[in-house]
């Protein structure tokens, strides 16, 4: 057995790109943030859960750096982090309900580091199911789940989140059914916004770049204000 990693955790949110480790419930958590663009800063700050970790899924995966990237641009903070058992994160797997421990963790310390900001959660695949459970139990601004795996987690047991809610599915996905995704979110009262990318397969292979435009204008509308003058930084 490893010896536990003693994490002494950013007490600040870093002001440029930083890769470091947080206090997680099942260990040392590895994690990874951004910030945008001087002048481009709005008070938001947006967690981005990652697909499934026993599939290879990470915080490294192109689908989430594509949704950091896209968020950054619109001006938000961005946090990545690796669940339990994935990457350099301690712990073991555990079917999205220590998972959804782990993104609380995260989200108290944005919070306490960016006290002001609205918090926003996105998550792929696997990481939109832990995105939509822990968005339940959270005061959030915007939710973003692509690719959500409706029929191999429970989210039909889960209600509404009491946020605006954008749901990306491509057509072509062959592991989550757009027809299941359809189905799901027109029995959700009130449903979510739907965007369903054309000949888009789960992982948005050649289709990141239009992910990206699509991710930005589906959100738009809820950003905050731009943060101006000396307090912006």
């Amino acid at each position: 057995m490893t010896e536990a990693r003693t994490v002494e955790q950013p007490t600040e949110f870093p002001a440029e790109h930083c890769e470091y480790f947080l206090r997680g419930p099942a260990g040392a958590m590895e994690c990874a943030s951004d910030v945008p663009e001087p002048g481009d800063e709005r008070p938001a700050t947006v967690i981005i859960c990652h697909p499934h970790p026993l599939h290879s899924g990470t915080m490294r995966n192109k689908v989430v750096t594509i949704i950091e990237r896209s968020m950054r641009e619109l001006g938000l903070r961005t946090v990545r982090f690796n669940f339990r058992g994935a990457g350099e994160s301690e712990g073991e797997h555990d079917d999205g309900y220590g998972e959804t421990d782990d993104l609380f963790a995260a989200a108290e310390w944005v919070r306490r580091t960016r006290p002001d900001d609205s918090l926003w959660l996105a998550g792929f695949s696997f990481g939109s199911y832990v995105a939509f459970r822990a968005a339940l139990n959270l005061d959030v601004g915007q939710l973003i789940t692509i690719a959500p795996p409706v029929d191999r987690y429970p989210f039909d047991s889960l209600h509404h989140p009491e946020c605006p809610w954008l749901v990306i599915q491509g057509d072509e996905d062959e592991v989550v059914h757009i027809d299941v995704v359809r189905q799901w979110t027109h029995s959700l009262k009130p449903p979510p916004e739907l965007i369903v990318m054309q000949e888009a397969d789960h992982f948005f292979h050649r289709r990141l770049m239009d992910l990206r435009g699509l991710l930005k204008n589906g959100v738009r509308d809820q950003l905050p204000e731009p943060l101006t003058g000396p307090e912006s930084g």
